[in-house]
């Protein structure tokens, strides 16, 4: 849910932190006290267009911030990896936004810089607005046939559908890949039997790389290491002092020392071994070194066989290991292109199979979804006439188009539709143009839908547009239904829908030291009361709203 929303010099809001609370948030004010830049401000934070003259006077830049905290972080988890970012700690997320009056608006999720995309699309999967802006998930096509999908509980369906779709199109890719005009076939043969053969040729293993390195660099170091040794076995046996030198004169000391103390007979086995290991590191070294810098012919064959792997490498991936990838994938598709009529002829079975497969599956969950759209349109129309619809209708139309050319989702096209009043005709629910019927819509549509669709936050604005009295109450109770799967914020005008709040915030303009500046106020008790009786009565309270007002929150609660 939508835990605080932070709004800092936009418009007439100059510092505001607003904290939310679960179920049906009820927001009100009068005429102009700055209700919409609360939604406009969250519609920044998730990414809808930033308009710079709205920044304070004064100011050179603000700051709209959304605080979030998760349920689900599948939700949103997996759309965090494909961005490069960290996953949702305790379902915590901070999404912030900042515009300035010079240079780019900048975006945050979780203090991590991100684009405006990024942005958008993580706004989609949580809040969802209905009202005079555009984002409204419900309105597209695809939203649409998922919803009707999981009211129908079609999701093994549709599995099914998607896997043989699937299928389908690595067939379709593979044929593709084949069925190249004639000339290219002869001119990629060619091209393909040269890098065959070329990569054959040169044995390329990944250990023998490793090797031959390892040995052109000991040749390329031959004198320097011939140097060495050489000082080595001097220091160890050949020279006046050497080590075999001394250790002899140590043990003849020893081996009499041994006759007067016994001991000594220990210490001189332990340096005869040392003159052992003296005498075997000697040997090891000269066989090491013995023709290192007398073979040249072993040095040119390890330049060229490096030569060789460094210009393949280049041409064929950075790694030895992306040359043979190359290569086995060059063999694979020469193979298929030698026996191209032969390959497209078995493919084109296997198409053919899959496709009559895919219209059966295709055409039992088009079946599965026309059943289901009757029972969602029939109960979407029943709550739509409680609120204040009477003769409207809604539909959901479920068509098969004259190709049937099968999609990811179906071989069919789903449209909600919605005909206001008797006679007018079904138009598509994204032609509505009254921003009063459609969050009235929205609201039937979440009603029914509320246990199905995972977008956690709804915000509902003008909602109350053109109605009142009883019909107003049964928006409340609506509101009321669906916030108990959602959280949902609602700007109203009606008491009758805001005695429903779970909570309630008055949005208030004052002037301090000749500034304008819009608060908001978390009501409770006879806070709340007066603010209904304002809604009910304006300012000139009465004895007589207030106990009106009294008697219809305590009617709301009960």
């Amino acid at each position: 849910m939508l835990t605080s929303l932070r709004v800092k010099n936009l418009a007439l809001v100059e510092d505001l932190r607003v904290e939310f609370g679960a179920g049906l948030n009820m927001i009100t004010g009068e005429t102009g006290a700055g209700k919409s830049i609360l939604i406009g401000a969250l519609g920044m934070v998730l990414g809808e267009r930033a308009d710079k003259s709205l920044i304070r006077a004064g100011q050179t830049s603000c700051v709209a911030e959304a605080m979030f905290d998760v349920d689900d972080p599948a939700i949103v988890d997996d759309l965090l990896d494909a961005l490069g970012l960290d996953p949702l700690v305790d379902g915590q997320l901070i999404v912030r936004r900042v515009m300035k009056q010079a240079g780019a608006t900048q975006q945050f999720i979780n203090d991590q810089a991100v684009s405006l995309q990024a942005v958008k699309q993580i706004g989609e999967r949580l809040v969802d607005i209905h009202g005079p802006y555009d984002h409204q998930s419900l309105l597209s096509p695809e939203a649409q046939r998922d919803l009707l999908d999981a009211f129908g509980s079609l999701s093994e369906l549709r599995k099914s559908y998607a896997e043989e779709y699937q299928q389908l199109r690595a067939l379709e890719a593979r044929r593709e890949e084949i069925g190249l005009p004639d000339g290219d076939v002869s001119e990629q043969m060619d091209l393909l039997s040269f890098k065959v053969k070329e990569l054959e040729e040169a044995h390329l293993s990944v250990t023998e790389e490793e090797e031959v390195a390892q040995e052109h660099a000991v040749f390329g170091h031959a004198q320097r290491i011939v140097e060495l040794a050489s000082g080595v076995a001097l220091a160890l046996s050949e020279g006046e002092t050497s080590a075999m030198d001394l250790v002899g004169g140590a043990l003849r000391q020893l081996d009499e020392l041994s006759r007067l103390l016994p001991e000594a007979e220990d210490w001189q086995s332990e340096l005869d071994d040392a003159a052992t290991r003296i005498r075997e590191i000697t040997a090891s070294l000269a066989s090491r070194v013995d023709g290192l810098d007398a073979d040249p012919s072993r040095l040119e064959w390890l330049d060229q066989r490096l030569t060789t792997y460094q210009k393949l490498k280049r041409k064929y991936g950075p790694t030895v290991a992306d040359c043979l990838e190359q290569l086995e994938r060059a063999q694979q598709r020469l193979q298929d292109l030698q026996s191209r009529d032969e390959r497209l002829a078995e493919l084109e079975k296997q198409q053919q199979v899959i496709l009559k497969r895919l219209e059966e599956r295709g055409m039992t969950l088009h079946a599965a979804r026309r059943k289901a759209a009757t029972k969602l349109a029939k109960a979407i129309t029943a709550e739509l006439k409680a609120l204040g619809f009477e003769q409207g209708q809604f539909g959901v139309e479920v068509t098969l188009p004259g190709n049937r050319v099968p999609g990811p989702a179906g071989l069919d096209a789903v449209e909600f539709a919605f005909e206001p009043n008797l006679g007018e005709g079904m138009r598509p629910l994204r032609q509505i143009a009254s921003s009063g019927e459609i969050s009235r819509v929205m609201l039937a549509t979440k009603a029914i839908l509320a246990r199905h669709d995972r977008v956690p936050v709804l915000v509902f604005d003008e909602i109350d547009a053109n109605i009142g009295g009883e019909t107003g109450g049964a928006v409340g109770r609506k509101l009321a239904n669906v916030a108990a799967h959602h959280q949902i914020l609602c700007i109203t005008h009606l008491p009758q829908v805001a005695m429903y709040g779970s909570h309630h915030y008055a949005v208030r303009k004052e002037v301090i030291q000749e500034r304008t500046r819009t608060t908001v106020v978390s009501l409770t008790g006879e806070d709340r009361v007066e603010e209904m009786a304002r809604m009910l009565g304006g300012r000139g309270m009465t004895a007589t709203t207030l106990a009106h007002a009294r008697d219809m929150l305590e009617k709301a609660t009960s």
